[in-house]
């Protein structure tokens, strides 16, 4: 059994097609082919499901692609440590982060790098929660910066970083005079700027608002990121914000 047979296998688990699973890997499709069907010879399984194009993978494919992922995972950490023995940490650090943290990712990073110069790193923003950990557990990013969720924490591992509070961020005339907090019933009146409802700070928001309001909260269009918000101001008007705050853990 090679490496190159894994590859593959995965390849066309994550593609769901041959032909793009082919060109992901930068080889034929007849090659490709053969080499998972020699694959499926020596373990004696059969782990895709053929007919005239891929119609997905068998029971026991299900099973051992995580197996698949996790030895070719563990081969390029093994290949990254060797190069770090011969010439220092190298190779690319993938971080995804919620999009409120992709601001934050700077604190986490900078000692990384002053540390490991010439390690690049790719920073994938704008993902939901739930997206991030499956990357992770898929071994497609290596960390994340996250909501902790435990139903979506099974085989990762959480170092907590910083606790978030959230603030509202609003136009002096639109609160009670010389307020310092709002209340969630009176936030939920005010002409909300939100993220999208997939995200997680915005279920963190609205959360608490079914139970408070007594009728639906103004809300103004929704935008994937911080980013988006305050690109989208001057087309929203006058709007108000409730945004997460970082404090120490």
């Amino acid at each position: 059994m090679l490496f190159r047979q894994l590859e593959y296998f995965v390849a066309v688990a994550q593609e769901r097609h041959f032909a793009r699973a082919a060109e992901k890997c930068y080889v034929s499709q007849p090659a490709l082919s053969a080499a998972i069907a020699k694959l499926e010879r020596e373990l004696d399984v059969t782990l895709i499901n053929r007919g005239h194009s891929f119609q997905g993978l068998t029971a026991e494919g299900e099973r051992l692609v995580v197996w698949a992922k996790r030895i070719l995972a563990e081969h390029d950490a093994f290949k990254a440590e060797v190069r770090a023995v011969r010439s220092g940490i190298t190779g690319t650090l993938r971080l995804g982060t919620v999009p409120t943290a992709s601001t934050t990712a700077s604190l986490v990073l900078s000692a990384f790098c002053s540390d490991h110069p010439l390690v690049k790193v790719q920073i994938h923003s704008r993902l939901a929660t739930t997206e991030l950990y499956r990357r992770l557990r898929d071994f497609e990013l290596e960390a994340a910066i996250v909501h902790s969720v435990p139903e979506e924490a099974r085989d990762v591992e959480l170092v907590p970083l910083y606790q978030e509070r959230y603030v509202l961020l609003a136009p002096a005339d639109m609160l009670p005079a010389g307020a310092s907090t709002v209340r969630w019933p009176d936030a939920a009146q005010l002409p909300l700027a939100l993220l999208t409802p997939d995200m997680r700070d915005r279920q963190v928001i609205d959360g608490p608002l079914p139970t408070t309001r007594s009728r639906s909260p103004r809300r103004s269009r929704p935008t994937p990121s911080l980013r988006c918000w305050r690109r989208s101001l001057p087309a929203i008007g006058r709007a108000s914000c409730r945004i997460p705050g970082c404090g120490p853990p």
